[in-house]
């Protein structure tokens, strides 16, 4: 799929440049598509320099946070939810404590991190599986969660925004945080619905409850609220949250004598590998796209999207931040490559970048997580993940463009 939608950038930059030349005239195209390409491997090396930094330094709180025994502690916690979500997984299983990890890295915005933890926990519920080939109900719920990808903390696109000179990388906390809840809502009560999962079951509610009634009132909170105060409230939050984090994961693991400086070190050496993994991935990508920009071929697109959102009377603003919804279901690697440029073609603070970035904190990456995840334990029949997960990015996608107008419109 992937290989299908890289050549696919460069086939169709080709055809719009081609038909720009002889038709139009315009023979300095394939300059720019050229300049294009070279600019984007350099501005490759320049995201990966901070990627680095920030993939060391949060694995390597996560780290600590492992070893201090937050994690399991978090898996002691919920375990009463999994056992009603998940009813065919033993108490105490392994795959409970992975699946935790996984969901705390993608919490905290690490979806490269949460990658590997996602694929223990896999391959811990496949030994459970009867029929190898068929996905579980257990199996599926985790993938559709993970699809969904509830982001608390999305410091990989703070750190992008960083990068191309946000005075304040945190403004999309609060829209990214809303639009998270409502893919990840969406993806589990259609979960639930197919499986008939207990969802009213007393347990259940316990868990959920707080959780969609604090939602609702924060949302309240926020509707009262002026676009200038939203803005401000996000930003507050965002780097009052980032840094508690830290305090707990370090106070804990000194507090249970955990040598914080050596997990520190050891995480840190894990988040280096997977960072220097990255960089072809993003060279790739962010050359297609810049060369898919340059040729027109993107413009044409987004026009026509544009004339009929307009023809409809609605406001077209939200089109531009389109290209990264369009490809996140198939590469996490090219939405963040459309992030990026969209960041630098139309500003960093522009509401096409705010609604990009607030779009890319939204989801996981569909069909690259269905490939990875059941691709690495050998599962041929998805059943019904591959609907509900789509589902929940949909709503995931919906939800971050409404935000966005709320805030920053």
């Amino acid at each position: 799929m992937l290989n299908t939608l890289w050549l696919g950038f460069f086939i169709t930059a080709a055809l719009a440049a081609l038909a720009q030349w002889l038709l139009g005239g315009n023979a300095q195209i394939f300059a720019a598509m050229v300049e294009a390409l070279f600019a984007m491997a350099r501005l490759s090396v320049e995201v990966m320099v901070l990627l680095f930094g920030t993939l060391t330094l949060w694995l390597g709180f996560l780290r600590i946070a492992e070893r201090a025994g937050i994690v399991d502690a978090l898996a002691r916690w919920l375990a009463p939810l999994f056992r009603r979500l998940m009813p065919d997984v033993p108490s105490g299983h392994p795959a409970l404590g992975l699946m935790t990890l996984n969901f705390a890295a993608n919490a905290l915005g690490l979806d490269n991190a949460a990658t590997p933890m996602g694929l223990r926990a896999m391959r811990a519920l496949q030994e459970l599986n009867p029929r190898p080939d068929t996905a579980t109900n257990a199996q599926i719920l985790f993938l559709v969660l993970n699809a969904s990808s509830l982001t608390l903390l999305p410091v990989s696109i703070f750190m992008y925004r960083l990068q191309q000179g946000a005075p304040d990388p945190t403004l999309v906390f609060l829209p990214i945080l809303l639009a998270t809840s409502a893919s990840t809502l969406a993806g589990l009560l259609s979960v639930a619905l197919v499986q008939r999962l207990p969802l009213w079951s007393p347990v259940v509610l316990a868990y959920l409850l707080p959780v969609a009634l604090g939602l609702a009132g924060f949302m309240a909170l926020l509707a009262s609220l002026s676009a200038a105060a939203l803005a401000a409230l996000s930003a507050l939050l965002g780097n009052l949250t980032l840094f508690a984090l830290v305090l707990l994961f370090v106070g804990v693991g000194a507090w249970r004598r955990v040598p914080v400086y050596e997990a520190f070190i050891d995480g840190a050496k894990e988040g280096f590998d997977v960072a220097r993994g990255l960089l072809p991935y993003l060279v790739a990508m962010l050359c297609a796209v810049g060369v898919f920009r340059a040729s027109g071929a993107l413009g044409y697109g987004l026009d026509a999207i544009r004339w009929c959102v307009q023809w409809l009377g609605l406001d077209a603003r939200f089109v531009d931040a389109l290209p990264t919804a369009l490809v996140k279901p198939f590469s996490g690697s090219a939405a963040r490559a459309m992030l990026i440029e969209t960041m630098q073609t139309h500003g960093v603070d522009s509401f096409a970048a705010l609604a990009a970035a607030t779009v890319q904190g939204s989801t996981e990456t569909t069909f690259y997580v269905l490939a990875v995840y059941f691709g690495a334990v050998g599962v041929q029949r998805a059943r019904h993940a591959v609907g509900c997960a789509l589902l929940a990015e949909l709503a995931g996608v919906v939800a971050a463009i409404a935000v966005c107008y709320r805030f920053f419109g």
